[in-house]
Formats: C-alpha cells, structure tokens, sequence
C-alpha cells in the first residue's frame, strides 16, 4: 500500500490542522512520516539581519516541533526536516528525493512573513509534484475531530486521466473499510453550450447519461475484481449550474455526507497550460472535506499492484 507520506507545514492553523489528518491516516495505513518546513528564499531575502534570518528558521523549527508533539499524542513517530527554498519545488524536490507516495499539505497556508495564501503553494505542489497530493480544507470548517472516512467519493468523467484515481481510493477504503461511491456528472450546460435556447433532445441527454453509467460500472468492475469485500455505490446525476460539473461535485458530496474525494487532477481535457485541470480545481476551493487529487504519471510510476500490495 502506501509507504512513505510527507507531511508539509508552514506554521499556520491550516497546515496544523492538515497534519492531524496527515497523521492520522498514516497511522492507519502505517506509514513512514516525514514532515517538512520549507524557509522560503524569497523571506530570507528581504531580513536585514543574521538575527532576523535565525528568526525565520526559529519559527520553522517550532512548526516541525509542534507536529512533533501531535504524533507524540498519537503515539506514533515522525522524522521532521527543514529546508529552504521555494517553497513548492522544495516540497516536490522532497517528496522525489524520499520516494514519498503522497505529499499532505494544507489548502491554504502562510508565506514566511505572514501573508496568507489563497492555495498559491498548494496549487504548485499540485502542478509540479507527480506524487499525489491530499488537501485538506480550513480549520475553521469544524471537521477537526472527524479522521474516518465511511464514505469515499470518486468522481469520473470515464477518461483515463480522470481513473487514475480508482486504485488509490481503493486502497484507502480497503483500510478504512469505506463506502465506495463512484459519480459520474452529467453537466448539461457545457453539452449544449452557454448559449443554447432551445434546450437538449432527450435522447441526446440520454446518451450522456448512458456514457456516464458505462464510466462508473468500468470503476465499480475494476474495485470488485481487486477488492470485493467493498461496498460500491454507483450514481449519474445532472447538473444545470454555470459551476459545471464541480457543482454535481459538490451537490452530491453534501447530500451523501461524503467524507473524502479522491479524483484525477485532469479529465478530458489535459492542457499543459493549465496548473490544474478545471473541475479538480474547482472542487478543491470549494468542497470542505479533503481531496487527494492522483496524475497520471503517478499511476505510470507506481503501478496498481504495488498500491494494493
């Protein structure tokens, strides 16, 4: 299964709050934990002291002390590291260096000087890193306490980038002995474009909805022939919302108490010129449970029997 999990923090509530969930996931699939504090270059830049410098590694060191102390109360190890750098190539420099099968980082987060992020480091490490990455969302969202998850969501557009995704959830649900629910959206006003009067024919929304059922029965065969003993539930929905498909995303995630997401960073659409695919980044603002988002090249690297191995 999964090996070795880093775990990045910054000194903010968020990223406190990440390493709760980094660490108690870790301890369910018994994991190596590394956790790190990345001193951004850009903030040692600007210190007009030694002095100013040492504080700025100070506060890094207390962060990695503070995790420290929370897996102390869980009663499980961790070795912590600090660096300096930017802070995203630095973490995804890392989690390659340490061979880590998934990075656990905040959504949103602090620079070395107290400015806070809207997902700006989280959104690189999503870009560059080819680990998989588990975001979670704002403390103040008051899921502090909760570090099951009965009910794992994955959505599929039925493209190959988007089904990367099934052995990792599958893994995770395997430990955690989850709910499987696999969603296909059908997102109507990206179908017959923004500017269609006349609406969509039936039978036209009827081969969407078709495509949409073949895509998660492929996921739904793919966890029983790996893993039977799991509970799979399959569902095509619709959305009207100008939010596309997220928004089915985000309907469903809140109408059946989903406790984690796990999806393809990219659907069908895979430009290189996007930091993030669309729909992965919408969700990711927006839902308040956390989302571990898989590439592709991630499954090209670590094939499906060395996850559920």
């Amino acid at each position: 299964m999964f090996d070795r999990i880093l775990i990045a923090v910054d000194g903010s509530d968020e990223a406190r709050h990440a390493a709760r969930r980094g660490l108690g996931l870790a301890k369910v699939l018994n994991t190596t934990v590394e956790v790190l504090h990345v001193v951004p270059q850009k903030s040692l830049r600007v210190t007009q002291t030694a002095d100013e410098q040492t504080q700025l590694r100070d506060r890094g060191e207390a962060a990695l002390a503070e995790i420290e102390e929370l897996a102390s109360e869980l009663n499980y190890p961790v070795s912590t590291q600090l660096s300096e750098g930017k802070p995203a190539t630095r973490i995804s420099e890392y989690a390659a260096e340490q061979d880590a099968d998934l990075i656990v980082i905040g959504r949103q987060g602090m620079t070395g000087l107290g400015k806070r992020l809207l997902g700006g480091v989280t959104e690189q490490v999503l870009h560059q890193s080819d680990v998989p990455v588990f975001v979670v969302p704002d403390a103040d969202q008051a899921i502090e306490a909760v570090t099951e998850y009965a009910r794992i969501l994955i959505p599929t557009d039925g493209s190959e980038n988007a089904e990367v995704a099934t052995p990792y959830g599958t893994a995770i649900a395997q430990s955690y002995d989850s709910d499987v629910h696999i969603l296909n959206i059908v997102d109507l006003q990206a179908a017959g474009g923004a500017f269609n009067a006349g609406g969509l024919e039936k039978e036209f929304i009827e081969r969407l909805e078709a495509r949409g059922q073949e895509a998660v029965e492929r996921i739904e065969n793919e966890i029983e022939e790996t893993t039977s003993s799991l509970d799979v539930v399959t569902a095509v929905e619709r959305t009207t919302s100008f939010d596309g498909a997220a928004a089915g995303v985000r309907e469903y995630v809140e109408n059946n108490n989903i406790d984690l997401i796990i999806m393809g960073s990219h659907g069908r659409s895979n430009l290189r010129r996007q930091l993030l695919g669309s729909i992965a980044s919408s969700v990711l603002r927006t839902v308040n449970v956390p989302v571990l988002v898989v590439k592709r090249a991630a499954r090209e690297k670590r094939p499906v029997r060395n996850i559920l191995s």
